[in-house]
């Protein structure tokens, strides 16, 4: 047989392949979308709860913005202290006299401000030069109040500082003794950087929505269509198994990029309505960041759907693959944890495992960085490698139950 023939031959097969697979990648698309309920319960949690998260975290910023702007301390015994008064009120700050039960308060998180509370004796051993305690009392638990308690310690610093200052300048000495050394705070990271810290969440709800999108359509093909008797009548057409594999594959592909994308462009109106001026001023989400995180997420729902399809296909019921699926859904979303528990900083693996590779990467955008192009291919090498391998499984998987 002559070269010419043979690559007739092979081009006929590939075109077959490419023909048939088009059209099982069609009839997944039909059947995807066909139910309705199931696309609302996937699309509303994947385009309504990462932007309400956002908003409900720049609400709490928000509100500690605005009582700050309030310039408000909650005191018990001011009466107690004339001089700590005077420099209270020099700093701009207004006087509240704290409730009688505001102990209680705190503990309930009635009572969203820590509490001043001064002895009676404050002013006395003040003037014969012991120290006088006061206390600056909140709730651990009540996260409002104990943000509030270190504005009102270094409130007291400064007070004692002052204090420190006065009695060594009655005494003939200079005050600036107290400080020998000046020191600058200089931070490095840009305005988006350090919005990144707030907005780390964003990558995550992506990466969800990609796993969701890619979940649903990846069980309905393979388990589904089992348990409805389907599978078998469809492999038994004169097609190549791996064209009805690509065809399968490629809507679940699709399925999870298309969900991603939604996610993604919900977050370009939510950052219009956050609360907090400094937020909004910092974070930055437009074309770039939707183009980016969705070019990011292309390994991850390439690898993950082959992955689920390969969980499912050997699945004997539906309920089964949904029990294999959520094992995988667990650990990939767990994955981003890792660099949150992990003190010394990024390590040269984490691009290597799913999930934790495209939330760096994404942070990296966040924070107005473009990522060498060393660091996308890392990711997409995995992505391929592990689709490969998955799909290659499933044609196996797909003919054993054919000829059984």
């Amino acid at each position: 047989m002559s070269t010419t023939t043979m690559n007739n031959i092979a081009h006929r097969i590939t075109h077959g392949i490419r023909s048939a697979a088009w059209v099982v990648f069609l009839k997944e698309l039909v059947d995807a979308t066909r139910d309705r309920r199931t696309l609302a319960r996937i699309l509303i949690p994947a385009v309504v709860m990462g932007p309400l998260m956002l908003l409900m975290m720049t609400g709490l910023i928000a509100s500690f913005e605005e009582r700050a702007e309030r310039r408000e301390i909650t005191v018990v015994g001011i009466e107690h202290a004339p001089t700590l008064r005077n420099y209270l009120e020099r700093q701009t700050y207004t006087i509240k006299e704290a409730p009688a039960d505001y102990e209680a308060q705190l503990r309930n998180s009635k009572l969203l401000e820590p509490v001043l509370v001064i002895p009676k004796n404050f002013e006395q051993e003040l003037l014969e030069g012991d120290k006088p305690a006061l206390e600056v009392v909140s709730d651990g638990a009540n996260q409002r109040a104990s943000a509030g308690a270190r504005v009102v310690q270094r409130l007291l610093s400064g007070f004692a500082q002052e204090r420190a200052g006065l009695t060594l300048a009655l005494r003939g000495v200079p005050g600036d003794l107290l400080q020998p050394v000046e020191v600058q705070e200089r931070d490095l990271a840009n305005p988006q950087a350090r919005a990144s810290n707030l907005t780390s969440m964003v990558p995550m709800f992506i990466m969800m929505a990609v796993l969701y999108g890619c979940m649903t359509a990846a069980l309905d093909s393979t388990a589904g269509e089992r348990e409805r008797g389907s599978l078998e009548p469809l492999m038994m057409n004169p097609i190549h198994p791996i064209a009805t594999v690509l065809g399968k594959w490629g809507a679940v592909a699709l399925m999870g990029m298309a969900v991603a994308l939604l996610a993604d462009l919900s977050f370009v109106p939510a950052q219009m309505l956050i609360k907090s001026d400094s937020l909004q001023a910092m974070f930055s989400f437009g074309p770039r960041e939707v183009l980016a995180f969705l070019l990011l997420q292309l390994p991850l729902a390439a690898g993950i759907g082959a992955l689920l399809m390969a969980l499912a296909i050997r699945s004997k019921t539906f309920k089964e693959a949904q029990a294999s699926s959520a094992l995988v859904m667990t650990v990939v979303s767990l994955a981003p944890m890792v660099s949150i528990f992990n003190p010394g900083g990024e390590a040269a693996w984490y691009l290597w495992l799913p999930g934790l590779a495209q939330n760096t990467l994404m942070m990296e955008v966040l924070k107005g960085e473009t990522p060498a192009l060393w660091r996308l291919i890392q990711p997409a090498l995995v992505g391929i490698a592990l689709t490969a391998v998955c799909l290659w499984d499933v044609a196996r998987s797909m003919r054993s139950a054919v000829a059984r």
